[in-house]
């Protein structure tokens, strides 16, 4: 490997580091209450590499290309293998903000666990590894080695808890990560035999030149191409492959679920993006229908199950399905514009940049309501909605930044999944998919009664407790920021959204 390979690589060796030097850290700090705030220190690392690159990157799509800061004229191992380029930075930064967040949440929430505080987090930073990885991949078994760095870390972290409800979402996530991942590598070994190849710039030269009636031209292509979807459909939480949703929702510790509902879901995503847009987005088939029909169904199965649901957390597993399936509105009305959404005009997104955009909001308004929802559930010792009654008079801002976090998810203004919202739907209009965008409308309408209903709890109904919940500083400190920002993208979307532009741009299509 060249010093250049070193540099490219430098926010996910980080990454990696910072993991290890937590675990280190863990066995030679005797008050374990440091290692939240260590983790958020160590994170400086990956987030100083990644502003580096960013300013380094210039006017060349990718740093594998080369740049006058950091020219080499040695071969890189890398090309092919990573495209470091401003969508995977975009990510890279995304996720370094979350992890950065749920470490100062999970202060409080991981006392009663002291003598696993070094793994909770070095889990959390290896999984994070593995999702920063997962944006740049664009070579099939990078793609498959990034998820399973993803998948596994998050599999032992959903058992943290040690109970029966935590051992069943463990056990299931594993289980039904592993038939998922091994449906996907089947697809890939189908893709690799017609093509040839690995990586997605030769793949998309094998089907653009592929001809005939059949569908990319070939049954094993055709075969291997859904089941790689069915394998991503998993990662995404979107139906019909949420069935592991709701128990992992309900089973885990708190943090961490906030963690996987943004982190994981924005990793997924980006992975779905570059692997259909930059290897399959030449084809004979219309796929574009094909994501708009599950991006229908999680809308409405998400939002209608969620109505029935008691618990807090389950009802959030099946809010998180039915927000796939808003942001996979994006994805079909990327996929039905062709090659014009990476040409947008000022002030009029359309497709993949409003994706990208509803990731970011999607990820401020869920970890404000899953901060909110530690600091209640450890005092309370309750995640029913029922025990929820009378919040406002224990602690009356921590009931109005979590009812605000509820009015985000709905799509109300102002907030940044209301712009997010508008901006999604506005491109599914314009690329054709008008039956989807008023689904879209009609299931947010849908929502906002299971979202209500909590705010009712909240602030109508009596407390049975009068004993008033607090926190200490870091927790609240991350609640802050993530309800600051929630807000702030409803009020001045222009920052994000700009960068969600110049992201797409630098896809290869």
């Amino acid at each position: 490997m060249s010093v250049h390979d070193f540099y490219v690589l430098s926010p996910y060796i980080a990454m990696a580091g910072a993991a290890l030097l937590i675990i280190l850290l863990d066995l030679a700090l005797p008050k374990k209450g440091l290692l939240p705030y260590l983790t958020f220190a160590a994170l400086a690392g990956p987030l100083l590499m990644s502003v580096i690159q960013v300013i380094d990157l210039g006017n060349a799509t990718s740093l594998l290309e080369g740049s006058d800061a950091f020219a080499s004229t040695e071969p890189s191992i890398l090309l092919g293998v990573l495209s470091v380029d401003r969508f995977a930075l975009f990510f890279n930064f995304l996720i370094i903000g979350s992890v950065a967040l749920v470490a100062l949440a999970s202060a409080d929430y991981m006392k009663n666990m002291a003598r696993f505080q070094g793994e909770y987090f070095a889990l959390i930073l290896f999984a994070a590894t593995g999702m920063m990885l997962l944006a740049a991949a664009t070579e099939l078994i990078t793609i498959y080695v990034s998820l399973e760095l993803t998948t596994l870390p998050m599999a032992a972290l959903t058992v943290f808890l040690m109970n029966s409800r935590s051992s069943e979402a463990g056990i299931k996530f594993l289980i039904i990560g592993a038939v998922s991942s091994a449906l996907m590598l089947y697809g890939m070994a189908l893709v690799f035999g017609f093509t040839g190849s690995t990586e997605l710039a030769v793949i998309s030269e094998a089907v653009g030149k592929a001809t005939g009636d059949l569908p990319f031209g070939n049954y094993a292509l055709f075969v291997g191409i859904i089941l790689m979807i069915a394998g991503f459909g998993f990662k995404l939480s979107a139906a019909p492959f949420q069935m592991w949703v709701p128990d992992v929702y309900e089973g885990g510790p708190t943090p961490v679920i906030g963690f996987l509902s943004v982190a994981s879901k924005a990793a997924a995503f980006a992975i779905v993006i570059r692997v259909f847009f930059t290897g399959f987005f030449d084809v004979a088939l219309d796929w574009g229908i094909l994501i708009a029909g599950i991006a229908a169904a999680s809308m409405v199965i998400g939002n209608l199950v969620a109505i029935s649901q008691s618990n807090i957390r389950r009802l959030f597993g099946y809010s998180t399905i039915s927000h796939a399936g808003y942001i996979l509105v994006g994805v079909a009305a990327g996929v039905k514009s062709g090659e014009s959404i990476f040409k947008v005009p000022e002030f009029a997104p359309i497709g993949l940049d409003s994706v990208l955009f509803y990731l970011v909001a999607y990820a401020a308004a869920n970890l404000t309501a899953f901060f909110a929802i530690t600091i209640i559930s450890s005092k309370i010792k309750s995640d029913q909605i029922s025990d929820y009654t009378g919040l406002s008079a224990r602690n009356p801002v921590l009931a109005i930044l979590l009812a605000l976090s509820l009015l985000a998810l709905i799509g109300v203004p102002p907030t940044g999944i209301f712009i997010a919202k508008l901006y999604v739907f506005t491109a599914a209009v314009d690329s054709g998919l008008v039956w989807l965008a008023i689904l879209g409308v009609i299931n947010s309408a849908v929502s906002a009664y299971y979202y209500v209903r909590i705010i009712r709890v909240m602030f109508i109904q009596p407390s049975r407790d009068g004993e008033k919940i607090t926190a200490s500083p870091a927790p609240w400190l991350a609640l802050w920021v993530a309800g600051s920002a929630m807000v702030f993208m409803g009020i001045a979307p222009g920052f994000v959204m700009e960068a969600a532009q110049s992201a797409v741009e630098a896809l290869p299509v």
